[in-house]
């Protein structure tokens, strides 16, 4: 009772012998050091602006700016996976180090709320902030702060217009980084006050040399021909082909990735599918081709990815005439834009493949 009005509290637990206590201690530091999993395409994204592969230009304005020089305003621009982000995230860890990159860096990208009233407020109020030229580790750090707009092709006229005055009046203080896909979106008084730099499609043999490093790492059975066919199906978007390269490594478990599995996780359609449509074309029997197109559709195929398949079979098909392929490309870019305001995919398809016999069976 004493006990209690003191506030001391008696335990009624026995007290831990010494070999428990090293046995918690062990388990606790073993949780610890438990690694967390990461999807690959984070776990090998640019460290430092060295290890951008293919966008020389980029590499070397931003080596200039680590050596000392005074960075511009920078606009990147170009197709996904191409490393836009990762370069701009990759030179801001150098220029300010770990301890300050938090601090210095404002990144925003179209799931943040990025409206004309957040330009005016939350933009403004940290490109007003003054920093210093100093880092803990005493290396020299640059005496500005970097705003990254991801996707800024996303923002409203209205936003980038707020922009305007801001990127002049701070400039002092900080440095604006736009980041998009299309720069014909991004309003001409922006661009103007950047510098902008077009990052190219990966060539095949960078990602390739990427993948097989990747894929030598994570101790991944794929044959040379296997990452070829990896980095066709990809197009250019280096994340995309680490995507689908780790996928068909978790479905495959520990056996040799091979091109049927790439193919069913890419979501292309198989080379066969494609001759059978060419073939009911050919044969200029309608019933064989609403056939082929239910199979087609029935199967799950996106009507979309058979259109992207089908320009580049007809611009190669040696036995149609130049006026034949300008006739069915039309057609392809007709469809092409009705799936995208919705209509529906069996039409359209029916409609494409209709043109693609009407032309075929001309030959005949």
């Amino acid at each position: 009772m004493q006990a209690f009005l003191k506030g001391t509290s008696i335990s009624t637990k026995p007290p831990l012998s010494k070999d428990r206590v090293v046995a918690a201690t062990v388990g606790s530091s073993g949780e610890n050091k438990k690694v967390k999993p990461v999807p690959w395409v984070e776990k090998y994204r640019p460290k430092c602006v060295d290890e951008v592969a293919f966008q020389e230009e980029v590499v070397a304005v931003l080596k200039k700016s680590l050596e000392g020089a005074d960075l511009p305003n920078l606009l990147f621009y170009g197709p996904p996976g191409t490393g836009k982000t990762s370069t701009i995230l990759a030179a801001a860890r150098e220029l300010f180090g770990p301890e300050l990159f938090r601090l210095r860096v404002l990144e925003l990208n179209a799931s943040d709320e990025r409206g004309i009233q957040v330009v005016r407020e939350k933009v403004k109020n940290f490109a007003q902030l003054t920093v210093s030229g100093s880092r803990s580790d005493g290396k020299p750090c640059p005496p500005f702060k970097i705003v990254i707009l991801d996707e800024a092709d996303s923002m409203t006229s209205a936003a980038q217009a707020a922009l305007r005055r801001t990127m002049e009046k701070e400039s002092k203080t900080t440095r604006f980084c736009l980041i998009c896909n299309y720069v014909s979106r991004i309003i001409e008084p922006l661009t103007s006050r950047c510098s902008k730099f077009r990052f190219k499609p990966l060539s095949d043999k960078t990602q390739q040399q990427r993948l097989l490093d990747i894929a030598e790492k994570e101790k991944v059975k794929i044959s040379n021909e296997g990452i070829a066919y990896l980095v066709k199906v990809s197009e250019g978007d280096l994340r995309k082909a680490i995507t689908f390269l780790q996928s068909a490594t978790r479905l495959t478990g520990g056996k040799e990735v091979m091109e049927k599995v790439i193919t069913d996780i890419a979501g292309v359609i198989p080379a066969e599918t494609i001759d059978g449509i060419f073939t009911a074309c050919e044969s200029g029997s309608f019933d064989k081709l609403e056939a082929v197109v239910k199979d087609l559709i029935n199967e799950g195929h996106a009507a979309t990815q058979l259109v992207n398949q089908l320009h580049d079979v007809v611009v190669e098909n040696d036995n149609l005439s130049d006026k034949q392929k300008s006739i069915i490309t039309e057609k392809l870019a007709e469809v092409d834009k009705c799936l995208a305001d919705g209509a529906d995919e069996h039409l359209q398809l029916i409609g494409l493949c209709a043109t693609v016999m009407q032309q075929l069976t001309q030959n005949c």
